[in-house]
């Protein structure tokens, strides 16, 4: 069992290139199936990363390979999954 607290202390990787994506800073649950869906990572930073996102990274939950002990290994196409975010 994992809680949604320890997966945030995780770092998301990609298992397709190797790139350290980051660190998951929210979730999205279907709440009418009772699951997670997609876990949501910040994107690259704007002016080495200073003045805030206007990028994130929503992966699915399907794209998620393995959840270890420090490090959560996805497969995803970074072009793919990368999404502006929706205030």
């Amino acid at each position: 069992m994992v809680r949604i607290y320890d997966m945030k202390q995780k770092e998301i990787i990609n298992t397709i290139d190797g790139s350290r994506l980051g660190y998951i800073c929210d979730i999205e649950i279907d709440l009418k199936e009772g699951r997670l869906t997609k876990i949501i990572v910040p994107g690259p930073g704007k002016i080495l990363g200073m003045f805030g996102r206007e990028m994130e990274y929503q992966i699915p939950w399907s794209r998620i390979k393995k959840i270890g002990e420090d490090i959560i290994l996805v497969e995803i196409d970074p072009k793919e999954m990368l999404k502006e975010i929706d205030y």
